[in-house]
């Protein structure tokens, strides 16, 4: 497991946090799992990031050549990601600090986007070495930076970044889509990666939701289409993913799990179905269950090898 992609254990924790606190604001769920996801994830980000930036200091270039990496360089996003998800949420308690350290975490991913795409539009990865992971720093981090600019209140640099990620999404998308086409079939350690083709529209709808209060617009229903059948695709993978051995790779599920589940309790929150409430609890059982399993499974892994 390459270290950057350690990151997506705080990334999926953020996520899961993010649901609950969907869920505190639209079933009344309490404070203390949202809680303590986020701080669990808080301290695993500072732990991973600290060990990350002193071992880089002592050799020169190491992020540099970690960007540079086929495989594993768009999960250089992670670090920033995990930022922009934890400023946002204590921002509530720390206002100022909170959104220094937002804008900050938006402005590390955009320059770290910005050189991904110098390095892939300059001949830096051939078509064979590209993934769905490619969707994370510029659709699905693009979603996330107006998520966090909503939280701030700053709806023009929302609605800005929010454009950027519909850019990307049609550029790079439609490329990773021909890769996987056209391309073969991805390595096995690789799979986990279409997992981000639901990342895309989970925090699309999110991020359009929170800076588009009241009732549901076309705008956001043709979003929640795009999610719908991403979702199914999901089902329709499960087989190719239940061949998958183990591996803490597994994470990379955890953070779409969480943003479908966020955006799906504040959706069914705005429907009058009914027993909404019954089937909001339910998927967000579903998904702290998943998180936990992936949580217990990874334990298990890791003291076997010890």
């Amino acid at each position: 497991m390459h270290k950057l992609s350690r990151f997506g254990v705080p990334l999926g924790l953020a996520g899961l946090g993010g649901a609950w606190s969907a869920a505190r604001g639209t079933l009344g769920s309490p404070v203390w799992p949202e809680e303590t996801l986020y701080g669990a994830a808080t301290a695993l980000w500072l732990v991973l990031t600290v060990l990350y930036v002193f071992r880089g200091l002592r050799r020169k270039g190491t992020f540099r050549s970690d960007l540079k990496h086929e495989v594993a360089g768009p999960f250089a996003s992670f670090i920033p990601l995990v930022g922009i998800l934890l400023s946002s949420h204590y921002s509530q308690y720390l206002p100022p600090w909170g959104a220094w350290l937002c804008v900050a975490s938006i402005a590390a991913l955009a320059i770290v986007a910005a050189q991904l795409l110098a390095h892939w539009v300059t001949g830096g990865v051939s078509m064979q070495s590209i993934h769905p992971g490619y969707l994370l720093p510029v659709v699905a981090g693009s979603f996330v930076a107006s998520i966090g600019f909503a939280s701030l209140h700053v709806h023009d640099a929302a609605m800005a970044a929010f454009g950027v990620g519909v850019f990307f999404w049609l550029v790079v998308g439609t490329v990773v889509t021909v890769r996987l086409m056209t391309g073969g079939a991805l390595a096995p350690a690789a799979k986990t990666g279409l997992s981000a083709y639901l990342a895309a529209p989970a925090t699309a709808n999110i991020a359009w939701m929170v800076s588009h209060p009241g009732p549901v617009g076309t705008v956001q229903l043709g979003l929640t289409g795009v999610l719908a059948i991403m979702a199914l695709m999901q089902v329709m993978l499960l087989p190719q993913y239940r061949k998958l051995p183990f591996s803490p790779a597994f994470w990379v599920f955890t953070f779409p799990v969480g943003a479908t589940t966020n955006y799906a309790i504040r959706w069914l929150a705005t429907t009058n179905l009914p027993g909404w409430e019954i089937y909001a609890w339910t998927i967000l059982g579903l998904a702290t269950a998943f998180t936990l399993a992936i949580a217990a499974r990874t334990a298990k892994t890791g003291s076997a090898r010890a």
